[in-house]
């Protein structure tokens, strides 16, 4: 999700910097970093001292944050954090029940809050999660994340025609790749021209930031339509993504969003 124009964002964006300032744990990209066979799309991007440094990092800082939480239960900031650290374990009520809370301490909270609404899709409430998006598109109608998480949201229910058809309309700019993935979800463009969209003269880390969201939401337009193996490689290019592995706030949130979804479609997909 995208900086927001208005002056709740920048309450929410306090909270969430606290949050991800230092719990993302990302470990650094190093030239030396060891190499993985990208031929099979289930084998994961990150190295497995990597991937066991991100646990261990998590563990820790969750042991620490529940305890600090015991002497101060309400603090919105605290419940932040930890809410992330369950979701980046896959702890996915866990985080739905911190992010409640928040909004329960500060009303508001409420509308803002798109880390709830895809927490809602992953502990498997989806029509929770679309009515997230449907009360964030009320205080912000530029941002087509929330548009697109609406319409994952109601896939597995409504399936993926009905949720085209109710696609929110939006008619205010957003910042480049969204309106174009947004054409893909409005039956405007294909996979490939979605890809090619990506102009080769972009300065490096434009390509990568365009890349990154254009293959994660690959991955969750294939995965509306339960095609889990078309899914999985550009889940796989997402986490493998290096502008996102390493990006700050928001974005590096939903690095973390692709990296679970690969890992939970790879685990499916073992022979």
């Amino acid at each position: 999700m995208k900086t927001r124009r208005t002056v709740f964002w920048v309450r929410d964006a306090i909270i969430l910097l606290a949050s991800l300032g230092q719990l993302a744990h990302t470990p650094a990209v190093t030239a030396d970093e060891p190499k993985v066979d990208s031929s099979d799309a289930r084998q994961h991007p990150l190295s497995a001292d990597d991937q066991a440094k991100l646990r261990k990092q998590w563990a820790d800082d969750l042991a620490d944050l529940s305890k600090n939480l015991d002497a101060m239960p309400d603090s919105v900031s605290l419940l932040s954090k930890r809410g992330d650290l369950h979701f980046f374990r896959g702890e996915f009520a866990k985080s739905v029940r911190d992010y409640e809370r928040m909004s329960e301490l500060d009303q508001a909270l409420d509308a803002s809050h798109w880390r709830l609404g895809i927490a809602y899709f992953y502990a498997e409430q989806p029509q929770k999660s679309a009515t997230q998006f449907d009360k964030f598109f009320v205080t912000d109608d530029v941002d087509r994340e929330a548009g697109l998480w609406r319409y994952i949201a109601q896939a597995p229910t409504l399936g993926t025609e009905k949720a085209r058809a109710g696609l929110l309309k939006y008619k205010k700019d957003d910042r480049e790749p969204m309106p174009t993935i947004y054409r893909l979800f409005e039956a405007e463009l294909t996979p490939d021209d979605l890809l090619k969209s990506v102009d080769a003269k972009l300065p490096q880390n434009v390509r990568e930031q365009r890349l990154f969201y254009i293959e994660l939401y690959l991955g969750l337009w294939h995965d509306a339509f339960k095609r889990p193996k078309e899914a999985l490689p550009h889940f796989r290019a997402a986490t493998a993504n290096r502008w996102g592995r390493t990006a700050s706030y928001g974005p590096n949130y939903m690095w973390h969003v692709g990296r679970l979804h690969f890992e939970r479609l790879a685990e499916k997909q073992k022979p």
